[in-house]
């Protein structure tokens, strides 16, 4: 959760008299002195009593107000920003609050103890698999000399700024420089983008997606979300909607006929990581975004996909004679959707509805590609877990996952559950379009196992292609997008299996040239900080795990557990 949101849980439960962090881990917490003579119903008359007062509007303003003083106080943003983001976020993040688990039992249950009330909130929980055995796994083959290879165009994270200005302050107070009307920054923004806490222009992402139209051909296009720029803190509904709509009109424009699969990103909501479950109706819900984009997508899209799109974010559809389609919603499993403290136990039923689909296509003899905006190991620990035994189950039938979010280049590994020593599947983390945080701007062409019968449908390779800001900005005629890399080459992989992959992580280990290499590209070619012992141990661990918070697989290395070096949080 962002600094700016958690302003408003600490404030909630410092108003309680509690001061203290709420944790679904500690049922009985050590109590502040004001609770420790307040019975069980004194508790419960109170929380009723809150619950009820923060539906006024005029009580949500109070909130509100007091959150702004602490924003400017604690110096967690510029005091303009923490104006506009807390009245942004002001009305969801309470209402979340007042729809959520924490009823008057539950949250006594926490401050008073289990006598009082059943505190359970991010309990572990699974998911229901069918009763049918999972068929033999088959070791994984190389197609045939000669067989058809499609190629895939994978575009993330674009996050365009319509106030990115070509020579705007490269280095300012906001949390996004490089736009117009700021001061008191330092620098010079480039013409196509900038090395800096900035997103892109519109004339970058339209010479990208020009040559992308030219360096074709391209059998299909997975898109993955995180349209918007990072100007959370002043986004409407009404700027999500029409930057969704001018960016989906562009690639259409350039790449015409190809048939395009989008998944939502966390951004394209207003405000930000805001995607109540579909039992939340009326203003509050998601159906403006989920509607505006089934009509923006619906030359690409089936109508049943279409219908699961408007109303919960997600569906599935197939896209060839063997080969089906999942977009998940993975906002559904966000850390950060403060939304799921009214249902962290398979939100939206997304899990349970994967299961069907991925039985249905083994009935019917298909390959599965899924693809999704966060990726599985980032997610809350539970929904993690059970996605991961999901993949296990269907390792079969699973031919591809792909996802974005994270910025940078790099992919998580799943094994098997029973020894966590062989690997089934590989989720690949493809880089961002923008340049945030000092970034080149990139894009990934999956070369993947074609169409003809019994094909695999598999990952052969990837290339990886960017926009070389320091070259591209000494000249404002055109961008030259270049090849970095394909993994097979430079890893000196012989294909693209999770043994493959597995077996990359073992070479890091063992040759550090090597491991500086993925650094370098894990960047996209532009790497400002050094990557020593404990930050490649980590990142090697990050690697390993497909699922959150799980420290099996990293024992090995040292880190017991408890990495001091994590992900950059890009999002």
């Amino acid at each position: 959760m962002s600094p700016m949101l958690g302003v408003f849980a600490t404030l909630l439960l410092c108003s309680l008299g509690s001061g203290l962090p709420l944790s679904a881990k500690t049922p009985l917490i050590s109590l502040d002195y004001n609770w420790r003579n307040v019975t069980c119903s004194t508790c419960k008359v109170f929380f009723t009593a809150l619950d009820i007062s923060l539906q006024v509007e005029s009580n949500m303003d109070l909130v509100a107000s007091v959150a702004v003083k602490v924003c400017e106080t604690m110096h967690l943003e510029e005091p303009s920003v923490c104006k506009q983001v807390i009245q942004l976020f002001k009305q969801d993040v309470i209402m979340a609050w007042v729809f959520s688990v924490l009823r008057p039992s539950e949250i006594c249950g926490l401050l008073l103890g289990s006598d009082c009330g059943h505190w359970d909130i991010g309990v572990e929980w699974n998911i229901t698999l069918p009763p049918v055995p999972k068929p033999p796994v088959q070791p994984p083959v190389a197609p045939a000399t000669g067989s058809p290879i499609s190629r895939v165009l994978f575009l993330t994270d674009i996050h365009w700024d319509h106030d990115y200005s070509p020579g705007g302050p490269i280095t300012c107070k906001e949390p996004l420089c490089c736009r117009k009307h700021q001061s008191g920054g330092h620098g010079s923004a480039g013409f196509w983008g900038e090395y800096s806490k900035c997103d892109l222009p519109l004339h970058t992402i339209e010479s990208l997606l020009s040559h992308v139209a030219r360096s074709g051909p391209y059998d299909r296009v997975y898109w993955t979300g995180d349209i918007p720029a990072h100007n959370i803190w002043e986004q409407t509904r009404a700027e999500q909607l029409n930057t969704l709509g001018t960016v989906t009109g562009l690639i259409k424009k350039y790449l015409g006929p190809v048939p395009v699969y989008p998944a939502v990103g966390n951004h394209e909501s207003a405000p930000v990581n805001s995607f109540p479950p579909p039992s939340v109706h009326g203003n509050l819900s998601s159906s403006w975004l989920y509607q505006a984009m089934a009509q923006e997508w619906k030359e690409w899209l089936s109508p049943e996909a279409l219908d699961t799109l408007s109303t919960t974010g997600f569906y599935t559809v197939k896209i060839g004679s063997g080969l089906r389609l999942v977009s998940l919603n993975m906002n559904y499993c966000s850390t950060d959707n403060f939304w799921l403290l009214i249902n962290f136990t398979d939100p939206a039923g997304q899990l349970q509805w994967l299961v069907n689909v991925l039985q249905e296509a083994e009935n019917n003899h298909e390959k599965v590609h899924i693809i999704g905006h966060i990726p599985p190991g980032l997610c809350l620990k539970s929904w993690s877990w059970n996605y991961y035994r999901i993949i296990n189950r269907y390792e079969s039938t699973i031919a591809g996952q792909f996802f974005g979010h994270t910025h940078v280049d790099e992919f998580e590994i799943f094994y098997d559950e029973e020894t966590l020593s062989r690997p089934v599947s590989v989720a690949y983390i493809a880089p961002s379009v923008t340049t945030y945080i000092d970034l080149n701007p990139g894009y990934r062409v999956y070369q993947i196992d074609g169409e003809y019968t019994n094909s695999s449908h598999v990952v052969l390779d990837h290339e990886t292609y960017i926009l070389n800001l320091t070259e591209a900005n000494k000249q404002k005629e055109e961008a030259q997008w270049t090849f970095l890399y394909s993994a097979l080459n430079t890893y000196g992989m012989k294909s693209a299996f999770p043994s493959d992959w597995d077996n990359l992580i073992q070479r890091f280990l063992q040759d550090e040239k090597l491991f500086q290499t993925f650094w370098f590209l894990h960047h996209k070619g532009h790497v400002n900080e050094v990557c020593e012992q404990t930050c490649k141990r980590t990142v090697i661990c990050n690697l390993r795990t497909g699922r959150s918070s799980d420290p099996r697989l990293c024992k090995d290395l040292g880190l017991n557990g408890k990495p001091t070096w994590k992900r950059k949080s890009f999002c």
